[in-house]
């Protein structure tokens, strides 16, 4: 039994083995049926990629042999360009050494055009310069004849005054200012301002002391109101006004003798010296006199540096006031006899008998220097801005000093220079020869023009605050106001006229080649053409 089992079992393990074997046998040869499926099916993929690649390959070919066209077109156009090019650049390289050329010629065409524009602007200028120095002597003579014409017409126009045509004189004297002035004139010579003076009618005279009026002060702040110191003890106070001068008599003591007088422009209070030995202080609440027992003969007041105080100048001595409480505050004796005294660099000078010059900074703080001329000095100004200084002598001698130290005399008035007044290159000089002369400093050559005459000495001369008028104070007790501006005259003279002149008087008087033209407006004309 056990046998029969054995055999069947290994019949049965045989027939598993077989059946194990032949399983492995047909797996075996599923994958390789499967293999060779998968390479056939590979290398059908390969043969339509290469079938795919061989009608690539084809259509690469046929588009390179188009290309190889294009490409043998393209060389044959490159060909024909390249030619064409080199045709162009030999053109152009022609053109250049044609343009090369034709700038060589516009060059030198240049050069010839500059050297005639050149030559033409030479000319041009100098047909111009001498159309100027024509036109300019032309100017120059017109200049020339029209101040001559404006001379002429002056002098005809105070005669004309002089023989009672004062219509006449009155034309012809607005005519010499207007030439004269149109063609840069000078209406300071005697035969333009005379008679602008003469028929302006510009000069006032009021007798109003009892005798010489020394000195006077214009009101600070006030240019119609001044006041008067005479010899005669008087003190009086002007008030110019339309109808003439109102005088009020501030103090009057015949016994006192006026010299100087000084206006405090704070409190308005005036300050006389008085020669017999006083100080006259008039306030708002009265008058005073002081003795100045401390020197003689008092004749000059002036204000120091600081202007609270004030100098009095004797013979031979000073005095200090100040000027808060009228009080003396101090004196000196002086070692010399002051002869005059001014101002010079903001300070009151002195000058002695001795030919010196002291300028007092203070009481006693003098600085001292020799004055630089032979003589007395009897007037005296200064200008810091024209650099220059005036001496006037006893004997009507001027002395002119500028920055170089050069000295020029000056003469015209013929004794006692009293009063001298710097007004930049303008010098005004008064003398005991009563005539009042401007000098023109900055002239080539100075020389003496009469503004004001009269039969009296003139001790003392001022402007008023506009530089307008003159105010001159004479021996004689009278105040006298003259109008200095040629422009206001000349207003003044135009004013007057009643009509033109007719065409018969202006070529009488004016000439035939002076074009004629109306001095007034057609609504004030009454005669002319």
């Amino acid at each position: 039994m056990d046998r029969k089992k054995f055999i069947i079992g290994i019949a049965g393990l045989a027939l598993l083995l077989a059946a194990l074997a032949g399983l492995t046998g047909w797996y075996a040869n599923s994958l390789q049926v499967k293999q060779l499926e998968s390479q056939l099916t590979e290398l059908q993929r390969r043969e339509k990629h290469s079938a795919v690649l061989q009608s690539v390959s084809k259509q690469m070919e046929e588009i390179a042999v188009q290309q190889n066209a294009a490409s043998d077109r393209q060389r044959e156009e490159a060909v024909q360009q390249t030619r064409i090019a080199n045709e162009m650049r030999e053109r152009s390289e022609e053109e250049r050494r044609n343009a090369i050329v034709a700038q060589q010629q516009a060059i030198a065409s240049e050069r010839r055009a500059l050297d005639a524009y050149d030559q033409a602007q030479q000319q041009r200028q100098l047909a111009e310069h001498q159309r100027i120095q024509a036109e300019l002597s032309k100017r120059v003579a017109d200049t020339l004849s029209y101040i001559s014409l404006g001379r002429s017409l002056g002098s005809l126009a105070i005669g004309q005054s002089l023989t009672g045509n004062q219509e006449m004189a009155d034309l012809l004297c607005y005519a010499a200012y207007l030439y004269t002035t149109r063609y840069g004139g000078d209406v300071y010579t005697p035969s333009v301002f005379q008679p602008l003076a003469l028929c302006s009618q510009s000069t006032n005279q009021w007798r109003r002391h009892d005798a010489a009026i020394m000195d006077f002060a214009f009101v600070p702040g006030r240019n119609d109101q001044i006041v008067t110191v005479g010899t005669y003890g008087q003190v009086m106070l002007h008030e110019r006004t339309a109808n003439g001068l109102k005088t009020s008599v501030l103090f009057k003591d015949s016994k006192f003798d006026f010299r100087s007088v000084y206006i405090n422009g704070k409190t308005g209070t005036i300050y006389a010296a008085s020669r017999n030995g006083y100080l006259f202080i008039q306030t708002g609440k009265g008058s005073q006199t002081l003795q100045l027992n401390m020197m003689s003969h008092p004749m000059e007041v002036q204000c120091l540096q600081d202007e609270r105080y004030l100098l009095i100048i004797g013979d031979d001595g000073l005095a200090k006031l100040d000027m808060s409480n009228n009080t003396i505050v101090g004196s000196r004796k002086l070692d010399f006899k002051v002869t005059f005294a001014h101002r010079y660099d903001y300070a009151p000078v002195l000058f002695d008998d001795r030919g010196r010059m002291h300028i007092v900074r203070d009481i006693d703080h003098f600085v001292t220097k020799k004055v630089p001329v032979i003589g007395r000095v009897t007037a005296f100004a200064s200008s810091k801005k024209y650099n220059y200084e005036i001496y006037g002598m006893d004997n009507g001698t001027l002395f002119l000093i500028d920055g170089h130290h050069k000295i020029r005399r000056l003469t015209g008035h013929r004794s006692r220079i009293s009063w001298i007044k710097a007004n930049g290159p303008s010098l005004y000089t008064s003398s005991y020869d009563g005539t009042l002369n401007l000098w023109i400093t900055s002239s080539e050559k100075i020389e003496p023009m009469t503004l004001f005459t009269t039969g009296s000495w003139i001790h003392f001369f001022n402007f008023e605050p506009t530089k307008n008028y003159l105010w001159i104070s004479d021996q004689k007790g009278n105040l006298i106001e003259t109008l200095v501006s040629t422009s206001m005259m000349a207003e003044m003279v135009r004013q007057k006229l009643k009509r033109n002149l007719t065409t018969e008087e202006w070529n009488y008087y004016i000439g035939r080649n002076v074009p004629y033209e109306p001095f007034l407006s057609q609504g004030r004309k009454g005669g002319g053409r």
